[in-house]
């Protein structure tokens, strides 16, 4: 087994080459919902999801969402056995 950190190295690199966008982030808010975005889409990928097809789902059902129904809100996350198929990319 080689010891190495090249797939810690492949999953940060999203964020390295980001780093001079984000100087763009006028506001704090802005910065904050950038963080978000980026943890959402590093997830998915992690979780084995398209991350277009994840976000284009949680945009399409979030608005209709009970955000204090915490069932449904499990139901949205990437491990969940309840996504489409869609978001696997299946």
């Amino acid at each position: 087994m080689d010891l190495d950190n090249n797939r810690s190295e492949r999953s940060i690199k999203p964020f390295v080459i980001g780093r001079k966008n984000w100087l763009f982030a006028n506001t704090s808010r802005g910065a904050d919902a950038s963080a978000t975005i980026y943890s959402i889409v590093e997830t998915a990928k992690e979780n084995g999801l398209n991350p277009f097809n994840y976000l284009q789902y949680l945009f399409e059902r979030l608005p209709n969402l009970d955000t204090q129904d915490e069932k449904a809100l499990d139901e949205l996350l990437p491990w969940s056995a309840t996504l489409p198929p869609i978001c696997r990319g299946e």
